[in-house]
């Protein structure tokens, strides 16, 4: 089983997020990058299903000459193959993205034979345009399924999972398919020393995708207006514990 996994460089927002003055950037000039955490779980199911069906992991992402980065740290957990889509640092939309993956795809699996298996993450971390994994299939006319939870891969068809209204929903997808997966699908594995050491020397097949314009524009980026609370200090010491008891009170702890 050949299995494709489309990443994107995002940048690691563990802080306050501030905009670029022209509203349509995240201003990354302080951050570090990495891909969405429903991605990490997507390399890290394709690893699992090649450790216990055979085959090649393919990891693709479209981005900067920088996001080599994204695809060495994939292939420090056990991914096979690396495939960059290089782009001058603009920002592309959800329909150009999935058209250069689609034309990528058409030219290797020429070469190579289908993938049996293409995963996206449910949505990028930084646009979540929940757009890609959709447009891609249906160029290719395969079935697909999003926002799965659970794989379980059979001769010619994947049972793809996922929670709906407190229980589950099953899809049989016919081979070969696309699905898009959440975080929680599993637990991704830390790499190791001498995963990281293969993944130096791992060699990265480039090209260079022509630009597309999108027909889907950003007109703004906002961050939210972030609710402030300010603590309550209700005293010290012993004479704080009438205040305490009154706060557990109107909060229904104490009975």
């Amino acid at each position: 089983m050949n299995v494709l996994v489309c990443v994107k460089r995002v940048p690691m927002v563990g802080a306050r997020i501030t905009v670029t003055p022209d509203a349509q950037e995240i201003d990354t000039r302080l951050l570090g990058f990495t891909v969405s955490p429903h991605e990490e779980c997507g390399v890290e199911e394709a690893v699992r299903i090649v450790e216990r069906a055979g085959g090649t992991v393919t990891v693709l992402t479209l981005g900067p000459p920088e996001s080599v980065e994204q695809l060495r740290d994939a292939a420090a957990i056990g991914a096979g193959r690396l495939v960059l889509l290089e782009t001058d640092g603009r920002e592309w939309g959800p329909v150009a993205t999935a058209a250069a993956i689609v034309e990528s795809m058409k030219a290797d699996e020429a070469k190579n034979g289908p993938y049996g298996l293409v995963i996206f993450g449910n949505e990028a971390a930084d646009t979540g345009d929940y757009q890609v994994a959709i447009r891609v299939a249906h160029a290719l006319g395969r079935p697909c399924a999003t926002g799965i939870k659970r794989l379980d891969l059979n001769a010619t068809t994947v049972d793809a999972r996922r929670d709906f209204r407190g229980g589950d929903e099953l899809f049989e997808l016919a081979l070969p398919a696309v699905v898009s997966v959440k975080e929680g699908i599993n637990l991704p594995r830390y790499p190791s020393l001498p995963g990281r050491m293969r993944a130096k020397k791992a060699a990265v097949e480039q090209s260079a995708p022509q630009w597309q314009d999108d027909p889907v524009h950003k007109r703004t980026l906002r961050v939210p207006v972030m609710e402030r609370r300010r603590a309550v200090i209700l005293g010290e010491g012993v004479e704080a514990v009438p205040a305490l008891v009154k706060v557990l009170e109107q909060i229904g702890v104490l009975s």
